[in-house]
């Protein structure tokens, strides 16, 4: 798949100079009174290739609390399929072909029999919805497990040894962002989608190399060009999203228990789910504090295109000072 399917497997937002210091896709925040481990998740991996990096471990011993973009340990999959029914439904009387035209129903129409889904099946959901589910085939074609995605895997550890698990949004909030998208921007991204479906092998193993090693540089590059081509697509998705976060990790790191959070950005072309580390750790001596969320948080969210927080500050969280804004 082209560079715009990355994005559904893995998103990143840009982390500045914080990059350098991660050696892993898990971080750590210090808290006043606990730590909070973000880890940059990976929704759907090779069956052949699903071993979490060790820091995945680390962190998920270490913590009470399993938080995740959406609560998997409580999703009721008969409620999430009776809300994609509803929301991905396009009105009576209106059809896929009729909001295409016809050149843009061919594409998809030859994209979705490729993938063994018959265009009558999608021809009454809305673009965002089909760009989703072509995505979605693209990468069971390819061996990817969904069953062995970062967060299965962790919640199955929860239902073992019976830890908490929680959610930062709701499948409404999560999906609602591309069913609200103007028609326009859904025929877009089902574009996108189409024309990314044909990924290299060489490319995926190229970005997972990068997650695996917490290389946001090379995630950056790899993944980022679309979004800032599409503003339509990245303020819901990953701006307004972050932002709607961010509070709740500062909550967190309140707590008195130690928490691991999966943080995922959804939903675009194939590969859109995300990793947003908000800081780094490799030692006591190279630990951010907790102002360092702001910073890189600020980052992510679209506020600033850098911030600089003393690596040994231990300011309050707002006190980071930003600059770029974008």
């Amino acid at each position: 798949m082209g560079r715009t399917a990355s994005r559904r497997l893995l998103a990143l937002c840009l982390l500045g100079s914080l990059s350098a210091h991660a050696a892993s896709p898990v971080w750590a925040i210090r808290g006043a009174h606990n730590t909070v481990y973000l880890a940059g998740s990976v929704h759907l991996l090779p069956a052949e290739d699903a071993v979490l990096p060790q820091g995945f471990d680390r962190a998920y011993a270490d913590s009470s609390k399993l938080v995740m973009e959406l609560d998997l340990g409580k999703l009721d999959p008969l409620e999430a399929a009776g809300w994609m029914i509803e929301h991905a439904a396009l009105p009576a009387g209106t059809t896929l072909r009729g909001i295409l035209g016809e050149q843009r129903y061919s594409r998809v129409s030859a994209a979705a029999a490729e993938l063994g889904a018959p265009i009558e099946l999608l021809d009454g959901q809305a673009p965002w919805a089909v760009g989703v589910e072509l995505a979605e085939l693209e990468f069971l074609h390819q061996g990817f497990d969904p069953e062995q995605g970062v967060e299965q895997q962790l919640v199955q550890r929860t239902h073992a040894d019976g830890k908490p698990t929680a959610g930062l949004e709701t499948l409404g909030e999560e999906l609602g962002s591309l069913e609200a998208l103007a028609s326009e921007d859904q025929m877009r991204f089902l574009d996108q989608t189409v024309s990314g479906l044909k990924r290299s092998q060489q490319e995926l193993e190229e970005v997972l190399r990068a997650w695996r090693s917490g290389d946001a540089a090379t995630l950056s590059r790899l993944l980022a060009r679309e979004f800032r081509s599409f503003p339509a697509l990245y303020r819901p998705l990953v701006t307004m999203r972050n932002q709607r976060w961010l509070p709740q990790v500062e909550q967190l790191l309140r707590s008195p228990c130690e928490t691991s959070i999966t943080q995922t950005q959804p939903a675009c072309s194939p590969m859109q789910a995300a990793m947003l580390p908000v800081a780094a750790r490799t030692s006591p001596s190279t630990t951010p504090t907790a102002a360092s969320a702001r910073n890189a948080s600020a980052i992510c969210a679209g506020l600033a295109s850098s911030c600089s927080v003393p690596a040994r500050s231990s300011s309050p969280l707002c006190a980071v000072t930003c600059s770029g804004a974008m």
